[in-house]
């Protein structure tokens, strides 16, 4: 389900007014170009009206523009980085609120841009190693990680050139879904001349997946599950047959480094290793014909729990499109590995994510599906799913002195999804008592009432007074 500009009800005054800017106009022409009154136009500026379907067409018909950009999700994503970045405890004393940055981001979005690309460069700075400090060229530094994360989500983590391409293989090579990893290997070996081996995991020096261009030989870990193996032949097969179409997608990313170029590459590879092992017609029915059923599509697909909840969140082709999902990724101290917000859900960039998600929740019970309905500070309610999972190649310890690495997969989407999703059977979903209140990160968040607040937040000052004890050490005012 689409929202309209109108019904999302965003913050459009700020882009109204650096509209009229740009086109040198006052507050009386504008309006006069509208078919409004001045003071009218003034409250929308100031985001005290809303905008009617009247004026939005009149501003796309008068002044070119995409109805679409005045409703996009960027600025409330860059107003959340913003957010966590201005948590770090350096800028503290500087008392900056949520209603500054909705302010520069509304106003000066190219400036908005340029400070967080400053904090970026800050800690990424930062985290060298002090050896390094004086090797390398000045100027913005960005996270790889964070400029690949950006590429996929500006494109909805969606890339129809190369679903098109693994239909193609489909098609060209006869494969069969029950028989996949020996057609994927035949594949190989027949149109890339590429031969694979199962290799003992004592002769692959800790690496799980090894190819020689030279001798074009493949080597597979005899640790990778055998989803794993076919995700890695897949992704070779990407390499080899998409090579052109990977080069033009990355490059179209204004990527800013050799690494963030290779991580892109990789990322594109692993999305076109996903849409072989579930094609997206057949995926797509089998998602909305089983509700959503994670346990049902991985058997069906022979495929990981895991694999399945990153494949839901790329079900975005136009007239054909599925739930729009976020999805996380935590170790078990919290780190975020992997992100992607595309139920509007802003995920930290910066830090850990909420302790009271279910992500979270989901270590206490390994193995077992978490559900939660979530509701953040702007009163959206969100439905989340979580459970444990292990890294390929990592199905249990070695050793006595060795742990078995554990992460948490978390999938959620808006609540107006929730009930075709079968994992929210038997919830009342509108019952406010099962809703557990949640934000992005302690430092962002302006809730005064957690117990599990463990760091004071931005936007209200933190009162000391030892004479009393809240919910957490930090009781703010309010």
């Amino acid at each position: 389900m689409q929202r309209s500009a109108t019904a999302k009800r965003v913050r459009i005054g700020g882009k109204l007014r650096r509209l009229r800017q740009e086109n040198r106009l006052n507050q009386t022409q504008m309006a006069a170009e509208l078919g409004i009154s001045p003071s009218y136009l003034n409250l929308i500026e100031g985001d005290r009206r809303p905008v009617t379907v009247r004026v939005l067409l009149r501003l796309a018909e008068r002044f070119q523009v995409d109805i679409s950009d005045l409703g996009s999700d960027v600025d409330e994503r860059l107003i959340g980085d913003l957010m966590d970045a201005l948590a770090d405890p350096s800028f503290e004393k500087h008392d900056v609120k949520g209603s500054d940055v909705r302010e520069l981001v509304a106003t000066l979005p190219n400036l908005a841009q340029a400070l967080l690309a400053l904090y970026q460069s800050h800690r990424s700075v930062a985290q060298r190693p002090a050896a390094s400090d004086a090797v390398g060229e000045p100027g913005v530094v960005s996270l790889p990680t964070e400029e690949v994360t950006d590429f996929v989500e500006q494109r909805r983590n969606y890339f129809e050139d190369l679903e098109r391409a693994a239909e193609a293989l489909w098609t060209d090579n006869q494969l069969a879904l029950h028989n996949l990893p020996n057609d994927l290997v035949r594949t190989l070996s027949q149109r890339y001349a590429v031969d694979v081996e199962v290799a003992p995991a004592d002769r692959m020096s800790g690496l799980l997946r090894n190819y020689n261009p030279l001798t074009r030989r493949l080597q597979l870990s005899e640790m990778l599950p055998i989803p794993s193996r076919t995700f890695q032949l897949a992704y070779q097969i990407g390499f080899l047959a998409c090579r052109d179409t990977i080069e033009r997608l990355m490059t179209s990313g204004k990527l800013t480094s050799p690494e963030a170029d290779a991580l892109a590459r990789s990322a594109l590879a692993n999305y076109f290793a996903a849409a072989v092992m579930m094609p997206y017609d057949r995926f797509f029915d089998a998602a909305r014909s089983t509700r959503h059923d994670i346990n049902v599509l991985k058997h069906r697909f022979g495929v990981s729990f895991e694999q399945v909840c990153h494949r839901l969140t790329t079900l975005q082709r136009p007239g054909h499109e599925g739930i729009p999902f976020h999805l996380l990724r935590v170790d078990i101290a919290g780190n975020i590995s992997k992100r992607f917000s595309g139920s509007g859900l802003h995920i930290s960039r910066f830090g850990a994510a909420c302790p009271r998600w279910n992500v979270y929740d989901a270590f206490s019970t390994p193995g077992m599906v978490r559900v939660q309905l979530s509701q953040t500070p702007d009163g959206k309610t969100y439905f989340c799913l979580a459970r444990t999972v292990r890294p390929p190649g990592r199905c249990a310890p070695r050793g006595l002195t060795e742990r078995g690495r554990m992460l948490s997969v978390g999938l959620g989407c808006d609540v107006i999804h929730a009930s075709n999703i079968i994992y929210a059977d038997g919830l009342n979903l509108g019952d406010p008592g099962i809703v557990t209140p949640i934000g992005t990160s302690c430092r962002t968040c302006p809730r005064t009432d957690c117990s599990e607040r463990a760091s004071p937040s931005l936007s209200q000052r933190l009162v000391i007074d030892e004479n009393r004890r809240g919910l957490s050490p930090f009781s703010l005012s309010t």
